[in-house]
């Protein structure tokens, strides 16, 4: 599938995503929806419950200029975590990848560094005080964050929840970003912004989730794009992972 992706030093659009989880069609669906961007940064979990981490990873190794963090599925994956701290489901299937992911998928995902820094925006996975395991899910915990990044901005993935922390003038808020609140917004003081679950969404909405960050106009676009849940369902179950990994595509939970 071609994407319409410029190779740029200078990005202006840059498309923010996070936690594909192997899921490679509703990747596909947000690599045809984003239309003209310059770059990719994505926030990690590439792997972990779908059916394609192969897959998933030479996609996004083949976008040009593409930036990528590792997540705590991808550490699980290269055997860098204890899997006691999984569900059983989670630690099944990480098994499961453990055994099928390629020797150049492991490479990859081996290169991926926790945490970093550009034009602005500090990008993790979990949290910026720690990026494998902490969800930012609130008020306070996006609060105590604060002064574990330096940059006006901070970008996080890891609660499959789309979500804006916004600080200025000593005023605080926390909101999701759903079809009940605004989805453009313009970014000014300091925030922590979640793009939401490209592969798994866990806010009620099944349909993937993904941003829009325009560095020039300092815009955050958040966007949902609807993809073919019921194949991805019938390939985990093909693929011998837990049928749960599907059920839960529909509801998005």
């Amino acid at each position: 599938m071609e994407s319409s992706i410029r190779y740029s030093l200078n990005p202006m659009r840059v498309l923010v995503l996070s936690d594909i989880h192997a899921n490679l069609a509703a990747l596909n669906a947000v690599l045809e929806d984003a239309g003209s961007i310059d770059a990719v940064w994505c926030l990690g979990d590439l792997v972990g419950y779908g059916p394609d981490p192969n897959e998933v990873i030479d996609r996004i190794a083949s976008l040009p200029y593409t930036l990528c963090i590792l997540g705590n599925h991808d550490a699980a994956a290269l055997g860098q975590i204890d899997l006691d701290s999984f569900n059983q489901e989670a630690k099944q299937t990480t098994l499961w990848n453990q055994e099928n992911l390629t020797r150049d998928s492991k490479l990859y995902l081996t290169s991926l560094r926790k945490k970093t820094v550009r034009h602005g925006f500090t990008l993790a996975h979990g949290s910026p005080r720690n990026s494998i395991w902490e969800y930012v899910l609130d008020v306070e915990s996006a609060a105590d964050n604060l002064d574990y990044f330096a940059t006006p901005f901070c970008l996080l993935g890891h609660t499959h929840i789309p979500i804006i922390y916004h600080t200025n003038n000593g005023k605080s808020s926390l909101y999701a970003m759903n079809s009940d609140n605004p989805l453009s917004t313009k970014l000014t003081g300091r925030a922590i912004l979640n793009p939401g679950s490209v592969g798994q969404p866990r806010d009620a909405d099944p349909r993937a989730s993904y941003a829009i960050l325009d560095l020039r106009d300092k815009t955050w676009d958040l966007r949902r794009i609807p993809y073919d849940i019921a194949s991805v369902q019938q390939r985990i179950v093909r693929a011998g992972l837990p049928v749960r990994n599907g059920e839960r595509l529909f509801g998005g939970w």
